[in-house]
């Protein structure tokens, strides 16, 4: 085993989640203001994953307000705390970018039947 790759064995978290587009999902992310430290959730659906190994990525939009927000998480971050999957959505695609485009519940995802 070369030195790259026990770089990387050593940034992987062990309990990383199943994540898959179209899941609704709490992420809950660490924030440090100043001095004080405190974790904010956002809660959103996948709209895409990227990348693999250390440098894995997914995308998460929500609504707020009336404005899309999309925020990209890397999965193996320290400020990802946990990532909760609320429900899981039922797609056909590998990228969802068309729901930036969609208002209100032209916007949703079927939810998968297990």
């Amino acid at each position: 085993m070369n030195a790259l790759e026990k770089i990387t064995e050593g940034m992987l978290k062990e309990n990383k989640p199943e994540l898959n587009v179209g899941d609704t999902v709490k992420v809950y992310c660490r924030i440090k203001e100043g001095e004080k430290e405190r974790t904010q959730i956002f809660e959103g659906i996948i709209i895409a994953k990227k990348h693999g190994g250390v440098a894995e990525t997914f995308t998460v939009r929500k609504t707020a307000y009336g404005v899309g927000v999309e925020r990209v998480f890397p999965v193996n971050s320290p400020f990802v705390e946990k990532v909760e999957v609320v429900r899981s959505g039922r797609v056909r695609r590998a990228k969802l970018f068309y729901l930036r485009d969609r208002v209100g519940k032209a916007a949703k995802v079927k939810e998968k039947i297990k």
